[in-house]
């Protein structure tokens, strides 16, 4: 008889996921403020994406002091399966709007495969990714449906439950087991 062996997963880097929501936050809250005809600069978007990943995710000062434990080598291949799943999203579902640059399909094609990239983060900091997941999709979707709302309300809208998110997780929350 076969016996199925669950390891249970502790969620021990919640803090530096909620440093980095709040800088991704920032930097797209930013981004639209001078986002103009882009509706997000994606200049200042993508020097802030940048610099915040290292800021939050690279540092290992940072990470040391924000980490309560270490990931399993499971949740470290979800992070990478999770980051590859997003730019794959990304590229089927914005890309084919950069030819002709229609920014509105590009901000909430890159907002809906973002939010659709939570899910598998469950696996890495528990079920406030999965309730990210959803809201930030839900955010994407109405964007698509009620075309008569500016598109930089869904996408301030998404800043500020990446910086409600992130503060919880940050300032809140503590480390937990599946």
């Amino acid at each position: 008889m076969n016996t199925l062996l669950i390891k249970k997963l502790e969620f021990n880097n919640k803090k530096a996921c909620g440093l980095w929501l709040i800088l991704v936050g920032s930097v797209l809250g930013i981004s639209l403020i001078f986002g103009g005809k882009f509706i997000a600069n994606p200049i200042i978007f993508l020097a802030g994406y940048y610099a915040s990943f290292y800021i939050a995710n690279v540092n290992k000062k940072i990470r040391a002091k924000l980490s309560d434990g270490p990931a399993s080598p499971f949740q470290i291949k979800m992070v990478f399966a999770s980051i590859a799943l997003l730019f794959i999203l990304m590229f089927i579902i914005a890309g084919p709007f950069i030819p002709k640059w229609n920014w509105k399909m590009i901000w909430l094609g890159v907002s809906l495969a973002t939010g659709l990239h939570f899910f598998p983060f469950y696996f890495v900091h528990g079920r406030s990714m999965i309730i990210l997941g959803v809201v930030c999709t839900m955010l994407s979707i109405c964007g698509y449906v009620f075309t008569s709302i500016p598109t930089v309300s869904f996408l301030a809208a998404d800043s500020l439950v990446k910086l409600c998110f992130g503060i919880w997780m940050l300032f809140f929350s503590n480390p937990t087991h599946s």
